[in-house]
C-alpha cells in the first residue's frame, strides 16, 4: 500500500515489491529483503485456523440477519488501524472472529462466545499492564495490573496474557510471535488480586529479556488494542 504526496511523491509506502519489502518501525520507514514465509503449522496454528473456520460457519449458519447488521455497525463506528496506522472499517465478519478468538482461545467455559455485537462503540480504555520478576529457576514471570479496572470487576471479562520466546537483552521491541500463556479472569464478586503469577510458555534463563503482550476481553464482545511490555530474567 502506497500513499503518495499532492506532488506525485510517496508519502508512505507498506508492502512488498520485487524482492524489497517497505515496512516501518519506531524508528520510521525502513527497507529490507523480501522474506518468504514458512508455514509450520504448529499445534497452535491449527488451532487459531480451526477457530477461524469455526466462527466464520457460525456467522453464516448461527446468526441472524439482525446480529449481522449489529457486528457491521459496530465495525462502522469502531475502526482498526491498518499496517499504516490509519483508522479502517474491517466490517462486521472480521470484528465478530476478531472479538471471539481470544476469548474460545482462552477458555470457551469462562469466556463463551459472545453472538451478539457490543452495543458501547470503543475498545474500552485500561491501565497498562507491567510484566516483572521472571524468574529462570521457577520459570515465571508476574503481571502487574489494576483490579479496579472494569473488567477486573465483570463476570466473563478478562485479561488475556501472551508470551514470547526470550530474546538477547539488546532487544527493545518485539511484534511477534507471541503465544497464549495465562488469563486472569474477571469477577463481579472478588475481583482478582494483583500481581498474577505466570508460567512461562517458552523456557528461558538470566539476563534474557522477555516480551508479554496483553489484551482485555471484555463479557459485551469488545477486545481492547493491543499492550506490551517487558523485561528482564533473573536467577
Amino acid at each position: 500500500m502506497a500513499i503518495f504526496t499532492p506532488g506525485g511523491g510517496v508519502a508512505t509506502i507498506s508492502g512488498s515489491v520485487g524482492g524489497v519489502t517497505f515496512s516501518r518501525n519506531r524508528g520510521g520507514p525502513y527497507m529490507r529483503t523480501r522474506a518468504i514465509p514458512v508455514n509450520p503449522n504448529t499445534t497452535f496454528q491449527q488451532q487459531v485456523r480451526s477457530l477461524m473456520a469455526t466462527l466464520t460457519s457460525g456467522w453464516i449458519d448461527d446468526l441472524t440477519d439482525d446480529q449481522r447488521a449489529a457486528w457491521d455497525t459496530y465495525a462502522l463506528n469502531v475502526h482498526l488501524p491498518n499496517p499504516l496506522g490509519a483508522p479502517r472499517n474491517v466490517g462486521g465478519l472480521a470484528m465478530y472472529v476478531r472479538s471471539n478468538i481470544p476469548r474460545l482461545q482462552a477458555d470457551p467455559v469462562k469466556y463463551p462466545r459472545v453472538d451478539d455485537a457490543p452495543t458501547t462503540f470503543n475498545l474500552g480504555t485500561y491501565t497498562l499492564p507491567s510484566l516483572d520478576n521472571a524468574s529462570e529457576a521457577a520459570q515465571t514471570a508476574d503481571v502487574t495490573f489494576d483490579n479496579t479496572d472494569d473488567w477486573a470487576g465483570e463476570d466473563n471479562s478478562g485479561l488475556l496474557i501472551y508470551g514470547s520466546r526470550a530474546k538477547n537483552p539488546s532487544i527493545n521491541y518485539m511484534k511477534g510471535p507471541y503465544r497464549f500463556a495465562a488469563e486472569v479472569e474477571g469477577d463481579s464478586v472478588t475481583p482478582p488480586t494483583s500481581p498474577h503469577s505466570v508460567t512461562w510458555p517458552f523456557p528461558f534463563v538470566e539476563t534474557q529479556r522477555l516480551f508479554a503482550f496483553f489484551r482485555v476481553s471484555r463479557a459485551d464482545g469488545r477486545l481492547s488494542s493491543p499492550f506490551r511490555d517487558e523485561t528482564d530474567a533473573t536467577a
